[in-house]
């Protein structure tokens, strides 16, 4: 955790479910943010990987915030998540979801996004969001 720290990555408390999914971890890049969590036991499948919900639910956070930022802050929920899975991840190695608008309506956010580790694409894809007035 310490090392994360260093790297420029802040622990969060955001409440509800984005807790249990972490502790989540961000990082200001640029103009933009990263998104992580450290993966435990609590976060694997059977077979002893990362399970496919757990990187579905840090993508669906990381373009949801995403959105929210370039929306000026206001809500924005999920109307269509699209996500292909490139590989697998282990417990202890961090995964980093980063993503970008690449397109802004008054009600809708469409957002691309990824996530990796240290060696590593997880799952790249696509969200289309509802920004709530």
């Amino acid at each position: 955790m310490q090392s994360l720290e260093l790297a420029g990555w802040r622990q969060r408390t955001l409440g509800g479910f984005a807790d249990r999914l972490g502790p989540l971890w961000t990082r200001k890049e640029g103009d933009a943010w990263a998104y992580g969590i450290l993966p435990t036991d609590d976060h694997l499948n059977p077979a002893g990987f990362v399970h496919g919900g757990v990187l579905c639910a840090l993508f669906d956070h990381a373009v949801s915030a995403i959105a929210w930022e370039a929306a000026g802050r206001r809500a924005c929920v999920t109307v269509q998540l699209n996500t292909q899975f490139m590989s697998a991840a282990r417990e202890g190695q961090f995964l980093e979801a980063r993503g970008k608008v690449v397109r802004l309506t008054t009600t809708l956010a469409f957002v691309e996004a990824s996530i990796s580790n240290a060696s590593n694409e997880l799952l790249r894809g696509s969200s289309v969001l509802k920004i709530m007035s």
